[in-house]
């Protein structure tokens, strides 16, 4: 089974991706201050209760992604990390950051790119969060090792008529145009579960 962090803070190294680092600085993305609002509030709707999550932003060519965060209702700048580029043939990618890069970031890099109409991304993991959803929205139906080419096409394949999937044993990933229109998506889906 390929779990990626899981509710729990060890390090899970992307399988076979070299990442160079451009700058290891903190980001100045002018997007940092929307990026703590939906951490801030996501954590707020308890939609985190027992998970974690990978957020990111397109921008310009590049997506603001979270590294590993200890809490996001007081999520860092020193948390959060720009991806300049990633090859996912040659698996290389190019980072701006003090942190390591989460296991997710190959599938949100190629989400992004992949659709025109994605500039928001947002996955939550958790065993209770993949049980929670069961049948009731679009799954993937092979488990392939998180970050991988594998399962990008798998995501983006269902990702052709739904915003919104359980990524087997892994989590849920929400897309969407804007900040706004995923947590609406977010709040809408979790409400039907109720």
């Amino acid at each position: 089974m390929y779990r990626s962090d899981m509710n729990s803070n060890k390090k899970i190294i992307m399988p076979g991706v070299q990442t160079f680092y451009v700058s290891k600085e903190e980001t100045n993305c002018p997007l940092i201050t929307e990026f703590i609002k939906i951490s801030k509030k996501l954590k707020d709707l308890g939609v985190l209760e027992n998970a974690t999550a990978t957020i990111s932003f397109s921008y310009g060519k590049r997506i603001l992604i979270n590294g590993n965060v200890k809490d996001f209702g007081n999520i860092k700048r020193e948390e959060l990390l720009e991806i300049a580029d990633y090859d996912p043939i040659k698996k290389i990618m190019l980072i701006l950051g003090p942190i390591e890069p989460k296991v997710e970031t190959p599938v949100h890099w190629m989400v992004h790119h992949a659709r025109n109409d994605v500039n928001t991304a947002i996955q939550i993991n958790g065993e209770n969060i993949v049980e929670k959803f069961g049948n009731k929205i679009p799954r993937t139906k092979k488990e392939y090792p998180p970050g991988t080419l594998e399962q990008a096409k798998e995501v983006l394949k269902i990702l052709r008529d739904s915003k919104k999937l359980v990524i087997k044993n892994q989590g849920v990933l929400f897309v969407a145009n804007t900040v706004k229109e995923a947590e609406d998506l977010i709040i809408k889906t979790y409400e039907e579960l109720k």
